[in-house]
């Protein structure tokens, strides 16, 4: 936009400058011709007084000496009817033909020759002949001038684009600023700063859309804030139904089921809390972790796996674990990562049958980290439409949040969430978890090794799950 409105203005500049300068040239040559053919007609009207008066030789030599142009002035006078012989003093330059015709005609008249040109003025003598006042007029006393004032010309009109280069410039930047704030700020906003805003400053068009920019933001904030505020206060409404839920776990008296129930009931406060308490402080549920901070994912696998195993050995499922033997730090939250597995499990136990095995794997590689679940159900027809938030499945009792938990946590970090067919048969939802934040493109192409690592490993696990179909 500022290099456009520069190359607009130079080109109306120099068409300007072009249609004032180039009549202003020429004007001036001719006035330098006009300067250059009065002067020769002030030296031909010098001598016309002493032609009236006599034709002696001798005298108007003397008078075209006195004129001082006695190599460029040339006198033709012709013979008279009383027996005087025809007279030319100086260098004729001009042709007898056109001398003639100046005679009869009795008017000035220029004519071309070598040089330059020459200006032939009739006088009328005393014996009533016409004599003819021949003054050269040179080709540099013509274009005196001429080019010097075509330079200076030149020169302003340089100048001028110059001078409007800088104004565009100026106007540019006054113009292409407040666009490119607008444009800064409308990508902070995209990636979530809140606090982004463009001052109202530049044209009024400009003005104008900053304004409406910033009441844009305002809306968005304001609207967050009310989701916000919505989100705590429908989490808050699950405290009296928790509150029932957990006086009648205690008293189902002791026993595994009873330890479970209370167990789930307890965690289950502990997530309404931290509902509540992040929406009220208005922070994300996924936060990348920053260096030192996160989890360990095996032990985080290990815990979660040890409360649905219960559940699972009632329902006569089989089940599996690997790579938990060592510890796997990545980047999340141990609440996120042990919320995105529950969502995860939870759907193997709600959309499935009763004795159908599932697995999780984790496998770590240079750059990231991969979570595998996978199940030996009927798997997901259309796993794009099962990724869409608020979609779900289709089926009774789901709502789709909780893959979207999952890919948000996976896309915080700079990874991502697949689903595909496991080698169980069913399900598996793969979990990327990119251990240096980086963009999902470049985990992907930096992780590519210990993505196919994570394949040999997952391809020597399969002997062992197959047994589980």
């Amino acid at each position: 936009m500022r290099w456009a409105l520069v190359k607009v203005c130079v080109a109306v500049t120099a068409m300007v400058v072009v249609a004032f300068a180039v009549p202003l040239g020429l004007v001036i040559k001719e006035m330098a011709r006009d300067r250059a053919f009065s002067n020769a007609e002030r030296e031909a009207a010098a001598i016309a007084p002493a032609l009236s008066i006599t034709t002696d030789r001798e005298q108007l030599e003397r008078v075209v000496a006195s004129a001082g142009s006695d190599d460029g002035m040339a006198v033709h006078i012709p013979a008279d009817g009383a027996g005087a012989a025809a007279l030319d003093l100086g260098r004729q330059r001009a042709s007898d033909r056109d001398i003639a015709t100046v005679r009869k005609l009795g008017r000035a008249s220029t004519t071309e020759v070598p040089g330059g040109s020459t200006l032939l003025q009739p006088t009328a003598l005393s014996s009533g002949e016409i004599a003819v006042v021949e003054v050269y007029v040179p080709q540099s006393e013509v274009s005196n001038g001429v080019a010097t004032a075509w330079a200076v010309l030149a020169g302003v009109g340089l100048a001028l684009i110059v001078g409007s280069v800088a104004v565009a410039d100026r106007l540019g930047v006054r113009m292409v600023r407040p666009a490119r704030r607008l444009v800064e700020s409308a990508q902070e906003l995209g990636e979530g700063q809140l606090g982004a805003r463009v001052p109202e400053e530049g044209p009024k068009e400009l003005r104008l859309a900053a304004v409406a920019f910033n009441a844009m933001a305002d809306q968005v904030v304001q609207l967050l804030a009310n989701e916000r505020e919505l989100a705590a206060d429908l989490s808050h409404r699950l405290r009296t139904p928790l509150t029932v839920l957990r006086l009648n776990a205690a008293s189902l008296g002791d026993g595994p089921a009873a330890e479970q129930t209370r167990a789930a009931v307890e965690q289950l406060e502990r997530e309404v809390d931290t509902i509540i308490r992040t929406a009220r402080e208005a922070k994300p549920q996924t936060v990348v972790a920053g260096p030192g901070a996160g989890c360990d994912a095996a032990e985080v696998v290990r815990e979660r796996m040890a409360f649905w195993s219960a559940l699972a050995e009632d329902e006569g499922r089989k089940w599996r674990v690997a790579g938990v033997e060592r510890p796997v730090r990545i980047p999340v939250a141990r609440a996120d990562l042990a919320a995105a597995l529950d969502a995860l499990l939870g759907n193997v136990f709600r959309h499935t049958a009763e004795r159908t095995a599932f697995a999780v794997d984790v496998h770590n590689g240079e750059d990231a980290v991969i979570v595998l679940v996978s199940d030996a159900g009927p798997g997901i027809a259309d796993p794009e439409a099962a990724m869409a938030r608020g979609r779900g499945s289709g089926s009774a009792g789901s709502t789709g949040l909780g893959l979207d938990i999952v890919r948000r946590l996976a896309e915080s970090t700079g990874g991502d969430v697949r689903i595909g067919s496991s080698v169980l048969g069913g399900t598996e939802v793969r979990i990327w978890i990119q251990l240096n934040g980086g963009d999902a493109r470049d985990g992907r192409a930096s992780a590519r090794k210990g993505h196919r690592g994570a394949s040999i490993r997952r391809r020597k696990h399969t002997k062992a799950l197959s047994a589980f179909r």
